[in-house]
Parts: C-alpha cells; structure tokens; sequence
C-alpha cells in the first residue's frame, strides 16, 4: 500500500480528484460550504498555492451533492489575437461542452447579432443554461488574471458577475446560478471600480500553507522508509512552511532519499537539492517564478524589493503590519511572503536562504545603478545632498533611464542631482570668473607700473609711446572685467534656468501622478494638463504656474488654484516691453497660445468657485483674443499644442452658458457673437480636417456642427421642424467645404444629383454612393473608396447611433427587406409604424398617444435628408 503514495507525490499542476496525496485544509469545507449555500466566491493566491486542486475537489463533492458544475480555464483562450466578441463566444461554447447542452451554437450567435458580446453571454445564461439546468450551478473561472492581457475593458465582465447576483431578488432562478473565480490577482487589479466589483459581494477563501495535523496523506508515504516519519514530516513542514509545491517536492526528495546507504537529513537534502544553485535546479519551475513575479514591472519592482528587505530585516520584532495596499498584496501574490497574525512574514526558510540580503541588493543594483545613494537620500527626507549624483555617475544613470519608466521619486532623485551639479557648476564658474578677474587686475596693475617705471627713465625720449601702452593696458583690464561680469550673468542665468526647467515641471509631474493616483476620470475634461517646452523662460512661467492651477482645480484644492493663478497672471503682467517688441510678442502663436491658457484657467477656476460674473469677464477676455487675432495663423494648427479645437470649443460653450443663465439685455450681442464664432471654428476645423482626407473624422464634426446650427445638441438627432428651419447659408457653406476639398468628389450636392440620376430610387441611391449591403463601419466604407477611386457621393454619412439604438443594421436589412417585400425600403427610414421618405417628402403616421415625429433611427439619414428638403 505504501507504494501508492510514493508515486502520487505531485508537484507538477493540480491533483486529480482521488489522488491519495491530497491535502484537505481548512478552505476546502469553506470553499464548499460557500459554494452549496449558493454565495459567490472567490480564490486569489500565488501560483502552486493549490488553487487548481482545490477547485478539482471542490468541483467533485459538489457533484457528489447534486450540484451542476463547470470549469472555465480562460488561460486556454487566445489572449493576443481575442475580440470581445470572439472571447464571450469562447466563453459560451466552452459552457455548452460543459453542461453538454443541446444548442447549436452558430444559429444561436446569428440570432442574437443585434445584441452586444455581454449581452449575448447574459442571454445565454438567463435563456439557455438555467433554463435546461433545473439544479443549482456553479461555474468556476479559473486563471481569472489572464484578462490583465485582454486588448480590451474587461471591466463590464465583473460588473455582469456581480449583477447575477443582484439579479436574485427580481428573478429566482437566479439564486441557483453562482460563481467561484480563482487566479493569481488581487481584486483591485482585476476592477478598480468598488461599485461594480463582485469581490465586496462574494466571500474571499484563503489558501494557508499545509499544518502537521493535516498532512497524514503525505506522511503515509514516508511511512516504511523512516524510523519516525512523524519527525521527518514535521521537519519538512519547517523547511516548506506547509507551502503545497514545495512540501510535495520535498517528501518525494526523501522517498528517494530513503532508498541510499548512508540516507541525509531533510536539511542536507533541502540544501543540496532546493538552495544550492537552485536556478538550475528549479524542475519544474517554482523559484524562478516568484522571481519573475517580483521583477516583472521594472517601476514597482524596487518598492517591492524594499518592502520585502524590511520584512526580513524587522520579522523578528513583527514591525511590518500587514493591509491591503498593492505593493503588499502584489508581493504576497508572489508567494515570498505570508499574512500571519496581522503581519507580514517570509513564507518558509528556503525562501529566506534563497532571496537573501544579498539578492536583494544585487536585485536592486541591476534596476537602478544608483540604489545605495538613493536609499540613503530617501531615508534623509531628500535633504541629504551628499548622496546625490555627480560626474560620471549621474551621466550613466541618466543614461540608464532613458527607455525606463521611473515613479516620481527617481525623477525627483535625478532632477535633485541635475540641479546640484548645474549649482556647483555655476559656483564654480563664479569663482572662477572672480579669479580670472583678479588676475587680470594684478597683470593690468604691473604692466601699468612697468610702463610707468620705463616712461619715468625715459621721459622725454618714449613719452608718446609710454602713454599710448598705458592706454591700451588699462583698456584691457576694464574689457577683462566686463568678460568676467558677463560670465557670472551667464552663471546666474543658468541658474534661473535650472529652477525653470527642473523645479516647476517637477512640481507639475508629481501633480499629474497625484491626478492619476486619485481615481477620478479627467478624460472628458476638455483642457489637458501637458508640460510642453516653452522657449521663453518668463512665458514657461506663465505656462506652468497655469498649469498647476488647472491641476490644483482637477483635485479640488482651491486655494492651491488661486494662489497658482494668481503667479502666472503676476508674469503675464510682468512684460514690459516696448511697442515694437510688444508687438512683435504679440503675433507669437507662443505668446498668444500661453495667454488663451492661462485666462482659460482663470476663468474655469472663478466659475467653479461660483464667481459668475468675474468668470463671464475672464471668459469673454479669452473670447477677445480669440476674435482680434483672425487675421493671424489659428493658433490651434500651430506646432505648440497648447490650445486645442476641444479646448476652444470649450471656452465658447461655457460662456454661452453662462451668458444663457445670465441673461442680461447687454449680453445679448454678445451671445450671438460668440455662437456665431464657434461655428466659424467649426467650419476651420471641419476644412482642416478635410484638407487632410481625413473623411471619417471630418463626417462626425459635420453632424455635430449641424446639430448645432440647429441647436439640437441634447437630443443628438434633428426632428420635422429643425429639418425644415435649418439654415440654408450654412449648410451650403457645409457642402463647399466638402465639395472643394474632395475635388468634387463628395458633399450633400454630390449626394443629391446622384439621388435625381438614380430616379429617385434608394436602392440605386445606395448601391450609387456605396452604402449597399455590408457597409455598416467606416473601415469598410473608406476601405471600399480606397478600392474604387471613382466612387462618388459616399460622404458625408456619420456611423453611429441615436437614443440608444445601432446603427450597423442599415441599408443591408432595409433595402433587402423593401425588395423582398418583407419590410420597409426607402431612403430615410425611421420607425416603421412612424415615418417614411417618399420621394422629396417626409411623410410620417401618427401613432396612438403619440403626435410628434420619432427621431430618424439612422442618422446619416437626417444629415442627407436635409440635402434633400433643402437648395443647395
């Protein structure tokens, strides 16, 4: 019987399910306890923890129980090449051979294709499984980190699980479906988002390493080959700390031990066939893999390192608690270390002979050249100069930095080091221009009283030419000093160059990493924080302090804006320039861009500090600007990208909302101004974006400017009326700008002499412009007008949707339907119970309760429609 046992010691992926071997710890009746009371749960632990055994197990009681179970392996799936909607089919299929459901799959996914990719997997599950499975079921994810390499959010996967469960309440059936996901990952890594997350709804299982009172199955393998197999196992247990892989290695090492004359101790054979050279021994892969875990993110790496050097440094005296923050909870994914009794420990001391004080710091000198002065300096509070860089040093860290990815404080280390040397450079240079000075003062002084001393000896004889020495020699010692008072300017300006190029834009980096570190999505903010190089050092002044501001603003810190703002207006006050220097400062796409910047963030800041009318000044300032400077070059096409179109388009919105709110008889003027300016920089942009052939981008901005000529921004679609009422002027200058720009290839005109040559017919109108069957993204349509140059009137179009609904159903469905007589065909199709395009009218049917005309269910409809209904 004792043989069994020798040959099922496993330490090569998961046991099967009656392996004799097998540990049962305290997470397996808590894990399935969990899982049959039907809760969520979910196994987060370092790799040959034992996940993968204890779901096999689990997985077999549970069935054992009645309870319907399947195991998603997402590792299997192709991560690299995987689309959202190839990987939830994936997902869909691996649970049909799971449950061995009858479902023919392809017909299935066909019928649903309206759906998206989450949608159809809920479906499934709702429609399919629970449906078929009257018994309670619980799908294991297993290898749940490998969405981290997903090219997509993965995020509304989470969100799905966790809904499930929120679903019990309204629908029963529900709560006979539940989940068990397991990987090696915290929960913040998988979703940062606590509102959506299952994780604070299902019940965390913790895997601890193997206790002697549990081991008995793997003691019996030792039994017969050791005088007290009790004392070896305990033994083991020391070395291993109970972790599964290592502890089934090692029992098999002594099985084979076992069988030598002159047989060693569990030490010696932990030493010479775990510790020494263990890289080359690590079959299969245990060791190399914790350190790959730790190294693998260059940028957290050396904090991870540091917090593992403290564990082992203050383990004795228990200093390091243990808490949920990322670099804990990352390091005790790498299975180095362990929670116990609230703190942090190494996990066993192979680990702690292996990666030991001396890996580590080699570890840490092959990320960063400079670990040991940086450490030092750190520890000092950044205050301890002695430790920064100089000479040949700094110049290969810097080196070294070049293609890394390093957190703020390397930055701050390196720019601390540029700073100090650039300082003592210029002291340097400062004492020696005073040297220099002295020096030529001495040489000057003695020549003069050498030519003196000659012109006295001989007064008369040499007296013209004595004087005219005399002259030049004190005429160079007054050069000589001018030279040296030039040299310390220089020095001095290197100086301020230094608090300019280092100390500002350092202060901004460290605001951007605190933006970033605060969780909140500053992505739909239309004016972005960048630290663009200034070639003026006042105006960078200008630049950065404004930015800061703006930073300060984004974390809510007011008083921190205010003061900000009020430095970079303090230096755009501070030119005082001539008028042909201001003059020419002022046609600067530099300067003029800085100013816009800066009076922008002024304004944002006065109205969200409800400052209303100080803020319609402010903004109406930046309006100014804007407005006198048409004759200049826009500054949003200059190669400074400070001010953008968003940003711009920005400024207008919100004074017309402030000035809409605030309506006073005075600003009446005004409004119709600045509304009237902001479609003249639509129109800039849209010719931008056209003289580029930049079609697709060029046909979302024509829609949006239509939407706002009619001022149907918030519905997002145009009705009858707006349809009727649109402004003729503008949409000929529309169609200009289209027609000139594509050589008259595309354009609302174009569209509508085809529609006349086509007789009126959408389906030759479609096959015409090529909007025919499959065109339903704008890939497929610029991809069919690269292969067909004389394919004319395809633009504009606008892919999208409007109040909810997809447009990538289109004229493939609409046109089928109207030949095979199934459904509605004309051009212009809205709901079918409300409205069709009939030749030049739009005519539409009343419904009961429901008098006004729906919104066209396509879009690029109402955009043509208007081409239509309209002169051009």
């Amino acid at each position: 019987m004792v043989e069994e046992y020798i040959n099922e010691y496993t330490f090569s992926g998961g046991l099967r399910g009656n392996a004799s071997t097998y540990v049962t710890r305290e997470a397996d009746n808590e894990l399935f306890d969990a899982l049959q009371k039907g809760k969520f749960c979910y196994v987060l632990s370092s790799r040959q923890s034992g996940k993968s055994s204890l779901r096999v197990r689990t997985m077999s009681r549970l069935s054992e129980a009645g309870v319907e179970c399947a195991s998603i392996d997402l590792s299997v799936i192709d991560i690299q090449s995987a689309t959202q909607e190839k990987w939830y089919a994936d997902l869909i299929v691996k649970l049909i051979d799971s449950f061995d459901l009858d479902v023919n799959f392809k017909e299935w996914w066909s019928e649903n294709q309206l759906n998206s990719s989450l949608l159809r997997f809920g479906n499934f599950l709702e429609k399919k499984l629970l449906a078929e499975i009257k018994e309670n079921i619980v799908i294991f994810i297993d290898e749940i980190d490998s969405v981290l390499s997903l090219k997509f959010p993965t995020d509304d996967f989470f969100a799905f699980i966790r809904a499930c469960h929120n679903l019990r309440p309204d629908n029963p059936e529900y709560n006979r479906l539940s989940f068990c996901l397991l990987g090696v990952a915290s929960p913040s890594n998988l979703i940062e988002d606590k509102q959506r997350t299952p994780f604070n709804i299902g019940k965390a299982i913790s895997l601890s390493g193997f206790r002697l009172h549990e081991v008995e199955p793997l003691e019996k393998g030792l039994q017969g080959k050791f005088s007290q197999p009790q004392a070896v196992m305990k033994e083991i247990l020391y070395w291993t700390g109970g972790q599964p892989f290592l502890t089934q290695k090692l029992c098999q090492f002594m099985v084979e031990e076992s069988v030598q004359d002159n047989p060693r101790s569990v030490e010696q054979v932990v030493k010479s066939r775990i510790i020494e050279n263990w890289e080359s021994q690590d079959e299969p892969e245990h060791l190399r893999t914790i350190r790959a875990r730790i190294l693998r993110d260059e940028q957290r790496a050396g904090y991870l390192l540091e917090l593992y050097q403290q564990v082992r440094l203050t383990e004795e005296e228990s200093q390091i608690s243990a808490d949920d923050t990322l670099e804990q909870s990352e390091l005790q994914l790498s299975g180095l270390v362990v929670r116990q009794h609230n703190k942090l420990r190494v996990y066993n001391p192979i680990y702690q002979e292996i990666f030991d004080a001396n890996w580590i710091e080699n570890q840490l000198k092959n990320l960063r050249p400079y670990s040991e002065s940086f450490r030092f300096w750190l520890a000092s509070g950044g205050k301890d100069e002695s430790r920064l860089l100089r000479g040949k040093a700094l110049q290969d860290a810097l080196e070294w930095s070049k293609d890394k990815s390093l957190n703020y404080q390397d930055t701050e280390f390196l720019a601390a080091s540029q700073a100090k040397e650039r300082k003592e450079e210029i002291t340097a240079l400062e004492k020696e221009a005073a040297l220099e000075r002295e020096r030529k003062d001495r040489e000057a002084v003695e020549k003069r009283n050498l030519v003196l001393s000659e012109a006295n000896q001989q007064a008369k004889k040499r007296i013209h030419n004595g004087t005219f020495v005399l002259i030049l020699t004190v005429l160079g010692a007054v050069i000589s000093v001018t030279m040296a008072v030039k040299e310390v300017k220089e020095a001095q300006k290197k100086l301020q160059e230094t608090y300019t190029y280092v100390a500002y834009p350092k202060q901004l980096i460290e605001l951007k990493e605190k933006l970033s570190r605060s969780g909140k999505d500053f992505s739909e903010e239309p004016i972005e924080i960048n630290i663009e190089k200034v070639k003026d050092s006042q105006l960078e002044q200008v630049y950065l302090h404004a930015s800061k501001s703006l930073a300060y603003q984004y974390l809510d810190d007011w008083k921190s804006a205010e003061e900000s703002i009020k430095q970079s207006m303090n230096f755009l006050k501070g030119w005082d320039y001539n008028n042909e220097k201001r003059e020419k400062r002022e046609s600067n796409s530099e300067f003029k861009q800085i100013n816009i910047f800066a009076k922008i963030v002024q304004g944002n800041l006065l109205r969200k500090t409800n400052q209303t009318q100080s803020a319609i000044k402010a903004y109406q300032e930046v309006f100014d600007l804007l407005e006198l400077k048409k004759s200049q070059p826009n500054p949003i096409n200059s190669k400074t990208k400070i001010i953008t179109f968003n940003t711009i388009k920005s400024v207008h919105f919100e004074l017309i909302d402030l000035l809409t709110k605030y309506r006073f008889p005075q600003n009446n003027d005004l409004l119709s101004k600045v509304r009237e300016s902001l479609k003249n920089y639509y129109d800039a942009e849209l010719d931008n974006l056209l003289k580029n052939n930049k079609w697709e981008a060029a046909d979302k901005l024509t829609y949006k400017l239509m939407l706002y000529i009619a001022q149907r921004e918030e519905e997002t679609h145009f009705d009858y009326d707006s349809i009727n009422s649109f402004s003729c002027p503008d949409l000929q200058t529309i169609d200009r700008l289209w027609v000139t720009n594509s050589h008259k290839r595309f354009g609302f005109s174009v569209q509508k002499k085809i529609w006349k040559m086509t007789g009126n017919s959408s389906i030759q109108f479609a096959k015409a412009v090529g909007w025919y069957n499959d065109v339903k993204t704008y890939s497929v349509l610029n991809e069919l007008i690269r292969k067909n140059p004389d394919l004319i009137g395809s633009y504009p179009v606008f892919f999208g949707s409007v109040r909810g609904f997809n447009s990538t159903d289109w004229f493939g469905n609409v046109v089928k339907g109207a030949e095979s007589g199934t459904g509605p065909g004309l051009l212009g199709s809205v709901f079918a119970e409300e409205g069709v395009l009939i030749g030049d009218k739009f005519e539409f049917y009343k419904k009961e309760n429901r008098g006004q005309l729906g919104p066209l269910l396509f879009s690029r409809c109402d955009s043509f429609l208007l081409a239509l209904r309209l002169e051009l």
